[in-house]
């Protein structure tokens, strides 16, 4: 099970230091949605030049505008951008197409997503990589509801999970089985965020022995 480090509402000079102070056991660095559009690109191609090891995920949470978006995201060095579950299917295989172009991949973002024809649709156009995400605003309404997991059983998708995860909350989300667990503030907020990532990777590396 991956750990993937989530990167959001910092400073430029905080993500890197994070990062340096987490990078052993973080597998995929994701720029947020909110860092990209305060420092455009440039942040994403950086972290590439300095992780090269590293899956790089680009938010862009794009809803329009595909191919063009996702272009950016490659040309910058980001193995994975993605795209909204709503957008249009064409908007999709834009992206999709792009990615393939690139020798990359695209997570489709659920957010707001709960019905299973909207996830076979998406199985029909090609996705593969999704996302079950409960958005930062939504999150005051409580933890993290594993039920959420429903909308993508036995249907073959690579999942990764989002939503205000932390240490108290991710003995649930495991027994799961996801392929990779999304963690922001839980690590990037905490006292020291290098001992906040061992130890949830610690927790993940666990739970598929």
């Amino acid at each position: 099970m991956k750990l993937q480090l989530a990167l959001d509402r910092l400073t430029r000079e905080e993500c890197f230091q994070i990062v340096k102070e987490t990078k052993e056991n973080i597998d995929w660095i994701e720029m947020g949605t909110g860092i990209i559009k305060e420092y455009g690109m440039t942040v994403v191609r950086e972290m590439h030049e300095l992780y090269p090891e590293k899956t790089i995920v680009a938010d862009m949470k794009t809803c329009d505008a595909g191919g063009h978006e996702a272009i950016q995201a490659f040309e910058a060095g980001a193995d994975i951008t993605t795209v909204m579950g709503f957008s249009s299917d064409l908007t999709i295989t834009d992206t999709l197409g792009v990615a393939k172009q690139y020798d990359a991949r695209v997570m489709v973002d659920l957010l707001e997503i709960s019905n299973r024809r909207r996830m076979h649709e998406l199985k029909r156009i090609g996705v593969d990589l999704v996302s079950l995400h409960v958005g930062k605003d939504k999150q005051k309404e409580g933890k993290f509801d594993t039920a959420l997991f429903s909308l993508v059983d036995d249907l073959g998708f690579e999942v990764t999970v989002a939503g205000g995860i932390s240490e108290d909350t991710l003995s649930d989300i495991v027994q799961k089985r996801p392929n990779t667990v999304i963690v922001g503030s839980a690590i990037t907020k905490a006292p020291s965020p290098r001992d906040a990532a061992a130890s949830m990777k610690k927790i993940l590396s666990n739970s598929v022995m």
